[in-house]
């Protein structure tokens, strides 16, 4: 079977990390990017700066040098750090590196676009697998810190289309049904061993802090579910009205191996 590239999407709790492991497991061949892994196409999680201000970063924390090195790749004119794959106790240091993510509002429209559309453009790979690379951070940032419009961020999505044109690639989108629902679980699932939430006050956070949620005022669970129905509802359009040929959407969590294997493998 010739190779293509899988990108994996849905919105959080949808069991994107657990249909990469099932999908890495039958194409054991295959690459396999997460959420901050040094990607060729995405930056979740990871600090994209210029050399002045690499140097800077070294400069500001000497006693883990080594370990920054170990985990930057240089990228042209630019140096991306996996800072999260850092394992240190010095206080601030993962928040003071999230500052230099081309999310959050770190980046203006035209400099954040710039950076999507010249990684993907010059993606050229196949047999690779990536975990929410094409939706979630990109049009949670779009959204909630960019405040674009739903057309503006499908006008983006039509744009980034062209430049994946030619390119072998699939779209698996898991789809949630029950957004309250699913929140409720990973609620559960990502808490400590005492019981102490760790996600849901975290995403609801940056929700409220949001240019976008202080604009609408969004501070509760209700405000999350109708944030990420609105997401949901915009990703089909783009789905369906772009990558049609492209994609598939499954159930989330509600399909067996070989319903799964048997439609993905399918020709398109």
């Amino acid at each position: 079977m010739e190779k293509t590239n899988y990108f994996i999407e849905g919105l959080q709790g949808a069991g994107k990390s657990t249909f990469v492991q099932k999908l890495s497991d039958k194409l054991n061949d295959y690459q396999v990017f997460r959420e901050g892994d040094y990607s060729p196409v995405e930056l979740a999680w990871c600090a994209y700066t210029t050399e002045e201000q690499y140097e800077a970063i070294l400069a500001r924390y000497p006693m883990i040098d080594a370990q920054i090195r170990e985990k930057t790749i240089a990228e042209g004119h630019h140096k991306i750090i996996c800072y999260t794959q850092i394992l240190t106790e010095l206080p601030n240091f993962h928040k003071a590196l999230e500052s230099y993510e081309i999310y959050n509002g770190n980046l203006d429209k035209v400099s954040f676009e710039t950076v999507i559309f010249e990684r993907f453009g010059k993606w050229n790979e196949t047999g690779q697998i990536f975990e929410c690379s094409i939706f979630q951070n990109i049009i949670e940032n779009q959204i909630l810190y960019l405040m674009m419009t739903d057309d503006e961020i499908f006008d983006f999505y039509k744009r980034l289309r062209n430049v994946l044109a030619g390119k072998p690639y699939r779209i698996v989108y898991l789809d949630v049904d029950d957004i309250a629902g699913t929140i409720d679980v990973i609620r559960k699932e990502r808490s400590d061993e005492n019981g102490n939430e760790m996600w849901f006050p975290m995403m609801l956070e940056y929700l409220r802090v949001s240019p976008y949620g202080k604009a609408h005022r969004l501070t509760c669970l209700d405000d999350l579910v109708a944030h990420l129905a609105h997401r949901k509802a915009l990703e089909h359009r783009i789905l369906r009205e772009l990558f049609a040929e492209n994609s598939i959407i499954l159930k989330s969590r509600n399909y067996t191996l070989e319903e799964l294997f048997f439609t993905l493998f399918c020709p398109v």
